[in-house]
């Protein structure tokens, strides 16, 4: 029987989840995909492979939904699965095989959200701070990078971060303020 959860906060849609609510749970993995699929987009994983993480991220998510304790700590939860499968992945493929990328621009994805208002040439402008700030991004160290991605692209709290990373407050005030620091610097050119 379907109705409609539409309306259902995360916290209710996790406690019905974890009761044995299917429905309940495929609305939260939906809500969930396209946080995940960003979050791995920022954090280098190849386009390629995105994919294929983000659904071994949610079948974990929907495996283990009944062992998280707090609803409220989901955010933190969720992330703490997507850096431990991001990094799992990696260490496996320096195991096995050394690569060497060959792709392009064009074939990698790309996040456009069209903005009616502006004109071409402003468009111009914001793919090209678009493709800086995430080719900065990406020149961050690892702890950085994981730290600022969940601080100012997913909006979450140094506490949350702290659970997610297994860092303490510190530790997280630390590697965001540093890379805010190094961002500034990767992105003097483009601030006026």
């Amino acid at each position: 029987m379907k109705y409609n959860l539409k309306n259902n906060n995360l916290d209710e849609l996790i406690s019905l989840a974890q009761k044995g609510d299917m429905e309940a749970l495929e609305e939260i993995i939906r809500r969930q995909q396209k946080n995940v699929f960003a979050t791995l987009y920022y954090l280098d994983a190849k386009p390629d492979e995105i994919m294929d993480l983000t659904q071994e991220i949610l079948f974990k998510v929907a495996k283990n939904i009944k062992k998280l304790k707090n609803p409220r700590t989901f955010k933190s939860w969720l992330n703490q699965i997507i850096i431990n499968q991001f990094y799992d992945t990696l260490r496996k493929k320096q195991k096995t095989i050394k690569k060497v990328c060959l792709d392009n621009d064009e074939e990698k994805i790309k996040f456009e959200i069209p903005d009616f208002a502006s004109n071409p040439y402003q468009r111009i402008i914001d793919k090209e701070l678009e493709k800086a700030i995430k080719n900065s991004i990406h020149k961050l160290p690892d702890p950085f990078k994981a730290a600022i991605i969940m601080r100012e692209l997913q909006g979450l709290s140094y506490e949350e971060i702290a659970r997610a990373t297994n860092s303490n407050i510190g530790t997280v005030k630390s590697r965001i303020a540093r890379a805010r620091l190094k961002l500034q610097e990767y992105l003097k050119p483009y601030i006026s």
